[in-house]
């Protein structure tokens, strides 16, 4: 069984605006980054998107997977697991359901655990997922973050 180490981060310039989020995947000798900017989202959308991405990138499951977020939001919606009793009401009044399914998804198929650190503390990993979130967030090639869009009111 792998031992995969994840970092992720999330950012938006403006809360909504543009956003992007950030991860480092590592596994032994290898290391995987990925990052995508979208126009119209927030911060804690990519906060909890960097975490779907990692986790669909990996591609065989049973793997023990170690989650370093900044994100209070998601790091205690999945150790506290508040958001197993979000999924048993239907994710009623909660923010980004969307999200939230499609983590539920991909989640069981790894040991996942998730561990908190502080933003902009000079950790290496996480100061590296927060300039690949913002970057993202400033780049081109923005994709739509549909279901925000749609759901606020943005033209398509």
């Amino acid at each position: 069984m792998a031992e995969i180490v994840v970092y992720t981060d999330g950012s938006s310039r403006g809360n909504p605006g543009p956003g992007g989020y950030g991860t480092v995947l590592m596994s032994g000798k290898h290391r995987k980054e990925l990052s995508q900017g979208f126009r119209h989202t927030t911060n804690n959308r990519m906060e909890l998107l960097g975490v779907i991405a990692a986790l669909e990138a990996i591609k065989n499951g049973g793997n023990n997977v170690l989650v370093y977020s900044d994100s209070k939001y998601v790091v205690d919606a999945v150790e506290k697991k508040w958001v197993f009793g979000w999924e048993k009401k239907g994710f009623n009044g909660k923010k980004n359901p969307d999200l939230w399914q499609r983590f539920l998804k991909v989640y069981p198929k790894n040991n996942v655990r998730f561990k908190w650190v502080k933003g902009h503390d000079g950790n290496t990993f996480n100061e590296r997922c927060d300039t690949l979130a913002v970057d993202a967030a400033l780049g081109g090639n923005l994709k739509s973050d549909l279901y925000f869009e749609k759901e606020n009111g943005y033209p398509s």
